[in-house]
């Protein structure tokens, strides 16, 4: 089939979109799915990834509920300005998607299960970290952890600062950084670029491969990048190049550095990595060297991206 994903995600419009190329690709087999708060709520979240299951024919992909709460104990913010109120812009799912999930400790079977299995996190990351403080061991048979998070050198978008995920829940992503030691991590200033235009838009609708893409990325999405980053030639699909990653790691540029977090305080979420290429640093408080994105190469994005979403060669 392909690579073994377990997917961790607050399935929103990018994460969509993440899905939907995973699907396509036919290189990457997403063996379950962790619905956890986020862009949208937990519950909400689920009945997003049911809804897209159905669509694309893969209601065999076991749903597992995971964190309803960041770990700093705070009532989550959503962000229906971007997602719109259900999360998947102008697309209300029906209803019936909200059918009980499984167990979020069902993700164990499934890790004990692969030898080659990669997490992709693209959400908050309290349901992760959870794992990292009950199953420490566990978690060393994971080959891979693609987190999508952080934002280094650069503006964040939700505070000067920060970046979404991070912020939210400074705390578990603290927890990752610190204990996981096979990172590569793909930071806002990286996604940033992962541009999808209104042509290319167009060009994929035409082609029928999937008619969700449209209204998620053109009526909606797009719209609101319009007016928070004026100038933008299209809304970026942060979720989905990082699990492009997965296949092809050849798109980036990575930076070998240990990451750490703020946690509190008006930088809070903030990314800290060690950028200062004159020192050698092994690590800094006791922390593994991560992978971190450092650049994209948009031509070899663009012609991955629309090969899998069109069914054409580019």
């Amino acid at each position: 089939m392909g690579q073994k994903v377990l997917f961790f995600g607050d399935v929103g419009i990018d994460d969509t979109i993440a899905l939907l190329y995973a699907y396509l690709s036919g290189e990457i087999d997403v063996i379950g799915i962790v619905a956890c708060y986020g862009n949208v709520s937990k519950e909400q979240t689920a009945i997003n990834v049911r809804y897209l299951l159905e669509e694309v024919g893969r209601t065999d992909i076991p749903v597992m509920g995971g964190a309803e709460k960041p770990m700093t104990g705070e009532v989550p913010v959503f962000y229906p300005d971007v997602h719109g109120p259900d999360g998947l812009g102008p697309i209300t799912p029906p209803s019936n998607h909200s059918a009980p999930l499984e167990n979020f400790f069902e993700v164990i079977p499934l890790i004990d299960k692969y030898d080659d299995l990669v997490i992709v996190n693209v959400g908050r990351l309290t349901s992760l970290a959870t794992l990292f403080l009950l199953y420490s061991e566990k978690m060393e048979r994971i080959n891979t952890f693609y987190v999508m998070g952080g934002a280094f050198n650069v503006p964040g978008n939700v505070t000067p600062s920060a970046e979404a995920n991070f912020h939210a829940d400074p705390v578990a992503a603290n927890i990752v950084m610190r204990y996981a030691k096979n990172v590569k991590l793909f930071p806002l200033n990286v996604t940033q670029s992962a541009i999808v235009t209104p042509g290319m838009i167009d060009y994929i609708d035409s082609k029928g491969k999937s008619k969700l893409l449209k209204p998620l990325l053109d009526y909606y999405y797009f719209e609101f990048y319009k007016k928070k980053v004026p100038g933008l030639e299209g809304p970026p699909v942060h979720d989905a190049v990082t699990i492009m990653a997965v296949i092809h790691p050849e798109m980036f540029t990575f930076y070998k550095t240990p990451v750490a977090l703020e946690i509190s305080g008006e930088a809070r979420g903030l990314s800290i990595g060690d950028f200062r290429q004159s020192f050698e640093q092994d690590e800094f408080d006791g922390r593994p060297i991560q992978d971190v994105a450092v650049n994209l190469d948009y031509f070899n994005f663009y012609r991955n991206f629309m090969r899998v979403m069109t069914g054409e060669p580019f």
